[in-house]
């Protein structure tokens, strides 16, 4: 049982579900909250000890999915042959058929809503080439996002040896997914749904429930992915997005499906009633100007690259500052992006966030005639 957990930033709010001054008591070996926007941790204990995930691995095998489709390697209306190998998986299934034939859009709502083992595994197939190949294609990902606590053995999540990840990197990748590709929670906010089977037996229509109650149990509530084994015990990665600001927590090794989802809903709560996220300055608005010399107009407008999101305690009453610092001047040829400066976010005194200030727009270097122009300009004058 975990009896105590550190927090970033601590706060008495009063909120109208529950409310903690700090983080509340979670029974499971490790848990980890995260703000999905920013990445900063809110919460955690033992978030980085390796265990195992159970189907919580498929979050990584939806991610590689969806790059996949990203890249235009896969097409969603692409038709995969299930093997011998994917249609043996046992545990959460939904009865795939050795040479049936599904869709990869059919096999990766399968995969979200009803965690089923063989469609995650004829995937893995499909893109991989062999679910060896697949599981080093994880691995490599898990890498990238700097998953320390990772091993993967398996594309579904049964218990192997040495298939083992960790809280922590559980919600980084979670948070790949969720950002990357906010199209998935179409299927992970899916209660039922329903495919066909077509094979040599004739033509049936199968059933998918989602495994995950936090949808039906938690408002806001936007996925993501229940696991549990014999030796997992019971996983979740919970999502939920409220006010701009969406959470992932992580339970590992709850002791009972009940559990896993009460700890995840306390978690939710405990950094919906602390926290909230402030927003500079949108993407492309206007912040200044700068001047351009030789330029077929004297100065180009400068805008925020992009809107930066600030995670704050709901206690700290102090208003979110700017300061744009531009160049004086630039010459032209100025292209649109072209960094002119930096905005820099200020709370209570202290740095929050930053972004580049950049070119709204092109200018070209001016004509020989335009520069004519100008001299007799200040000529006259």
């Amino acid at each position: 049982m975990i009896k105590r957990i550190t927090a970033i930033l601590t706060a008495t709010v009063l909120f109208a579900s529950a409310v903690y001054a700090e983080p509340p008591v979670v029974d499971a070996r490790s848990y980890i909250l995260m703000e999905a926007s920013t990445g900063q941790i809110l919460s955690e204990d033992n978030s980085e000890e390796p265990l195992p995930p159970a189907s919580v691995t498929k979050i990584m095998t939806l991610l590689l999915i969806y790059d996949a489709v990203e890249s235009g390697k896969i097409k969603w209306e692409d038709t995969v042959t299930v093997s011998e190998h994917a249609a043996s998986m046992g545990g959460s299934q939904i009865f795939l058929e050795p040479n049936e034939q599904q869709s990869v859009e059919t096999l990766t709502k399968s995969i979200a809503i009803a965690s089923a083992n063989d469609a995650a595994v004829a995937m893995a197939e499909y893109i991989g080439g062999s679910e060896d190949g697949f599981v080093a294609l994880m691995n490599e990902r898990a890498k990238e996002l700097g998953m320390k606590n990772t091993n993967f053995v398996n594309a579904c999540g049964l218990d192997t040896d040495n298939h083992v990840t960790s809280a922590k990197d559980i919600a980084i990748m979670s948070r790949e997914l969720i950002t990357k590709y906010p199209d998935v929670k179409k299927y992970t906010t899916t209660w039922q749904d329903t495919i066909t089977h077509t094979t040599s037996k004739g033509t049936s229509e199968f059933g998918l429930t989602n495994t995950n109650k936090l949808i039906k149990w938690y408002n806001d509530a936007t996925g993501l992915k229940t696991g549990s084994t014999g030796k997992a015990k019971f996983c979740l990665s919970g999502t939920a997005k409220r006010n701009n600001m969406e959470l992932i927590a992580v339970v590992m090794a709850a002791p009972d499906p009940k559990s896993r989802f009460q700890s995840v809903m306390k978690i939710l709560d405990y950094g919906f009633a602390n926290y909230e996220i402030k927003k500079g300055k949108a993407e492309g608005e206007e912040v200044g100007s700068v001047s351009v010399q030789k330029g077929m107009t004297d100065s180009v407008k400068a805008a925020a690259e992009s809107e930066v999101n600030v995670l704050v305690n709901k206690g700290n009453k102090s208003e979110m500052t700017c300061n744009v610092k531009l160049v004086q001047a630039v010459n032209a040829p100025v292209k649109k992006g072209d960094m002119l400066g930096e905005i820099i976010y200020y709370s209570a005194g202290k740095e929050v966030g930053r972004c580049n200030a950049v070119a709204a727009e092109d200018v070209a270097k001016a004509s020989l005639i335009r520069n004519i122009g100008r001299l007799i300009g200040k000529w006259i004058a």
